[in-house]
């Protein structure tokens, strides 16, 4: 497969962002939730395209210190292709010691996939949330990593 292309979010991207986001997480976002983060100014939504079709996708809010991931899904028929890998170099990419330092967001205790995935591009768990999910009382995991911890990738991106 070709290198995908990344690229802003748009809402007629919604429907095949939706069914990755369905195809992915047992308590995806709704349509409304994409809508709602879209629409604040400090959130941006970047899509993966290979070819015509969305393979991947990712929500990120701008924090005055720091970049928090919201949601980052590829389509499980593209996965271990690097376009999560990707996606997440984007905004590591971005990190400056000087401005936002650190990369931030929270994983689901049961979603150990994720939790290997960010542990092999270099981030470390900060600390558990106990009965962090309002739809469960499943804890999470903060993973962070920061400008001055970032490594270059051992295997293509």
């Amino acid at each position: 497969m070709a290198d995908p292309h990344l690229r802003w979010m748009i809402r007629r991207d919604l429907p095949e962002v939706l069914r990755i986001e369905s195809r992915t997480f047992d308590n995806p976002w709704s349509e409304a939730d994409f809508v709602a983060a879209l629409r604040r100014r400090n959130c941006i939504g970047i899509v993966a395209e290979s070819g015509e079709r969305i393979v991947g996708f990712m929500i990120y809010e701008l924090e005055p210190n720091r970049i928090r991931l919201m949601n980052l899904a590829v389509c499980p028929d593209h996965r271990r292709t690097g376009i999560g890998s990707q996606l997440v170099q984007r905004l590591v990419s971005k990190l400056s010691i000087m401005r936002r330092d650190s990369l931030a967001f929270e994983v689901r205790e049961s979603n150990v996939g994720a939790q290997l995935f960010f542990r092999s591009l270099g981030f470390r768990v900060v600390s558990t949330l106990r009965n962090y999910y309002s739809d469960s009382d499943e804890d999470a995991y903060a993973f962070v990593i920061r400008a001055n911890q970032v490594r270059t990738p051992s295997t293509a991106i």
